[in-house]
């Protein structure tokens, strides 16, 4: 019994134990759990064991790549700033149209202005060697960046790993969320 609750009384209290839960909150704690898992699944280390030679690999495409021209490495920090503005960081900016797919290259914000897809293939072509069919194209597009930044005097910073690629693009996005290049 609680205070104010008679239990032979038909007088009813307005005191309750506790307060009713919005209809919602077990969706939101819900979805809280699941960013919560995802965000728990990106490490820094993630790719120790599987691909050791990883980081090195990266650096190596892009230093080259860098040396030759080095507007490529702002290039492919804006490669990756459109990538994780649209659907997130899952490489969905690199996924080439199809008959039956239209990514998001060829959206108003990104045609003839994105650059950098040749470093990231060459990149990914080496990891591949290294280390066949393991290190997303996400994740590549992450540590090219911030390789990037550091090859140009820029800070550095520990890149975590384990993001999946993404199979979806979304050209109406990227046309509706980046914002528009201001000198065209």
């Amino acid at each position: 019994m609680w205070p104010g609750h008679h239990k032979h009384s038909s007088v009813q209290s307005s005191f309750r134990p506790w307060l009713p839960l919005p209809r919602s909150l077990p969706l939101a704690l819900f979805l809280l759990l699941l960013l919560g898992s995802t965000a728990a699944e990106l490490s820094t280390s993630f790719y120790a064991s599987s691909c050791p030679g990883l980081f090195s690999t990266v650096k190596s495409v892009v230093r080259s790549a860098i040396s030759e021209e080095k507007r490529l490495g702002a290039s492919i920090l804006r490669l990756f700033f459109h990538d994780c503005f649209v659907l997130g960081c899952d490489a969905s900016v690199l996924l080439d149209d199809t008959p039956t797919f239209r990514g998001e290259k060829t959206a108003k914000p990104n045609n003839n202005s994105l650059r950098g897809f040749e470093v990231i293939d060459q990149i990914k072509n080496a990891v591949e060697k290294a280390c066949p069919g393991v290190v997303s194209c996400a994740d590549i597009l992450a540590v090219a960046s911030r390789d990037s930044v550091v090859i140009l005097g820029g800070p550095n910073w520990d890149v975590k790993l384990g993001r999946r690629d993404s199979g979806k693009a979304s050209f109406s996005k990227a046309n509706k969320d980046i914002p528009a290049n201001p000198i065209t």
